[in-house]
């Protein structure tokens, strides 16, 4: 009995101390500080974000907003009196932002109590994803590592999953970090196709989705549900109609997620049908087929991942690769965000430079992941771009920052911040290193 104690008192600890161990090997970087005293960025070569580029220009910002662009010598300090920060040689980006993300809400597929999804319900457009969201999950550092500064985070489950917000990757908490509480409200466009399984020719076969049309059909009931509550003077807040609500006032993006032609043109004019003017959509080859469509209503496409092979036999080896390019030439604006496991959502700076290598301008692929993402969320007047006014959430890095080969940040800065780009990969780099001595 006294040995069967002490076998147990010593399965606690050894328990406990792996516990502890593991803890440590997965510590964050803490939070950064407010910015305390004026910056100013010297002698770098600044990508701005909205195509220009700037040789041997000089950055400033105080108290998170950039106050100065241009020519060290043509600088008014106006009584501020900056912290020189020679970066000569190296490159400025704006932060990256990525679209549609779980990150914060999922952490590990195969544990169900670290994912936000128990909320039931096909229509949840009232459910803001911003008081879940978790700054403890381990994706982030790696996501700052490589110029990510802020995501639009937003649930998975649902026709109607809830509402986004853009967060920025900083803070103790969800509030320390909500930069958009309510950003967007994205709808999953039912497919009107359906594939099974044909045991005569043993292949998988499509046919007409029986559910189309009633899912399309409730649709059409709360919007107009709610375009009825809107003109109205109800008794009772219903919180569902109230969200949507906001979209007829451009208060909040409409995002159509769309896998062919057909579903893209019936998302669409189904939005434009109720007077919603902010209407983006993701979707991939389908939009080849619809392109003078969304031109002309105008829509901006967010495309996946380039690091994609082709699906169909009459696919191009290049099909993902060139994408972005193709609907850029056709005068579509596009952006880009991340599908796949989590743990590759740092690549998103380099889907962009996959872009670059197949046709499209540095400039324009940059625009994917930093302006045009900030337009579609309605912040681009705060983030997306380096500009006078705008908040100083940018990055210092030593080479191109599109480059899976070059890039290498030494410094990032959100909201004037400077963040801790180190984490737990870094951490483990450098006690390796020193085991192994392979930085001698």
């Amino acid at each position: 009995m006294k040995n069967s104690t002490y076998f147990s008192l010593l399965i606690i600890i050894l328990l406990l101390t792996a516990l502890t161990e593991g803890l440590t090997a997965q510590m964050l970087p803490l939070a950064a500080k407010e910015q305390d005293a004026p910056i100013l960025l010297v002698g770098g070569t600044v990508h701005t974000g909205n195509g220009q580029v700037l040789e041997d220009t000089a950055v400033g910002f105080d108290k998170g907003t950039i106050t100065f662009l241009g020519k060290p010598s043509d600088l008014d300090p106006q009584g501020l009196d900056y912290t020189i920060i020679d970066i000569s040689g190296q490159q400025v980006y704006p932060g990256f932002i990525l679209l549609n993300s779980v990150i914060g809400i999922n952490e590990i597929n195969a544990v169900p109590h670290s994912n936000d999804t128990v909320e039931e319900g096909e229509y949840l457009p009232n459910l803001q994803t911003v008081y879940a969201f978790d700054m403890s999950s381990t994706f982030i550092p790696p996501l700052r590592f490589n110029g990510i500064l802020h995501i639009e985070s937003n649930r998975s489950n649902g026709i109607i999953p809830g509402t986004s917000s853009v967060m920025s990757l900083d803070g103790w908490n969800w509030e320390d970090a909500v930069f958009e509480r309510a950003a967007a409200i994205h709808i999953d466009w039912p497919s009107s196709l359906s594939n099974y399984y044909d045991e005569k020719t043993n292949s998988r076969m499509l046919r007409p989705n029986d559910s189309y049309e009633t899912v399309t059909a409730e649709l059409q009931k709360l919007f107009s549900d709610a375009k009825q509550y809107e003109q109205s003077a109800p008794a009772q807040t219903n919180l569902k109609l109230e969200a949507i609500k906001d979209l007829f006032h451009g208060e909040r993006v409409l995002v159509i997620h769309a896998d062919e032609p057909k579903e893209i043109v019936e998302g669409i004019t189904f939005a434009k049908s109720f007077g919603i003017k902010e209407v983006s959509l993701i979707a991939s080859h389908a939009t080849l087929g619809v392109i003078d469509f969304l031109k002309e209503n105008e829509v901006p496409v967010i495309v996946p991942p380039t690091y994609n092979l082709p699906r169909h036999d009459d696919m191009g080896y290049d099909a993902f690769y060139g994408l972005p390019q193709l609907l850029h030439s056709k005068g579509i604006e596009v952006a880009m965000y991340h599908v796949g496991s989590l743990s590759n959502s740092m690549n998103l700076p380099f889907y962009a430079g996959t872009a670059v290598a197949f046709g499209m301008e540095k400039e324009e692929a940059l625009k994917m992941i930093s302006l045009n993402p900030a337009k579609i969320l309605g912040v681009d007047d705060k983030l997306g771009s380096i500009e006078v006014g705008k908040d100083a959430s940018l990055f210092v890095s030593k080479g191109d920052a599109l480059d899976v080969q070059t890039n290498a940040l030494m410094m990032a800065f959100i909201k004037g911040k400077n963040i801790d780009l180190e984490g737990p990969q870094q951490k483990d780099y450098e006690r390796y290193s020193l085991k192994y001595g392979h930085k001698k």
